[in-house]
């Protein structure tokens, strides 16, 4: 993605959902939801290359140059996420 993007920072690839489990975001799919998502010809098991049927919570962390984070923003509705005019507003008084 960063590639792909040309992002100038760092990005979190995350297989297995190693970090996102030892911050608390990962949920299983329930049997019925995993019905669902297949009905609607998504392969989990294959995106994710395992049969845990887990996924992480979206979430945002502004983190400073001292490895404190100085913002989170986690939803469990993951249609919802932190605007990048908010994230910049947040690095800007950081910065002040």
């Amino acid at each position: 993605m960063a590639e792909k993007e040309g992002l100038k920072f760092e990005v979190l690839s995350d297989l297995g959902n190693n970090v996102a489990k030892k911050f608390g975001l990962v949920f299983t799919l329930s049997k019925e939801l995993q019905e669902v998502y297949s009905q609607f010809g998504i392969d989990l098991a294959k995106a994710n290359n395992d049969r845990s049927f887990e996924l992480p919570l979206p979430a945002t962390y502004v983190i400073d140059q001292e490895s404190m984070i100085r913002h989170a923003f986690i939803d469990l509705d993951h249609t919802k996420r932190l605007e990048p005019s908010e994230v910049v507003a947040i690095l800007k008084t950081m910065n002040s």
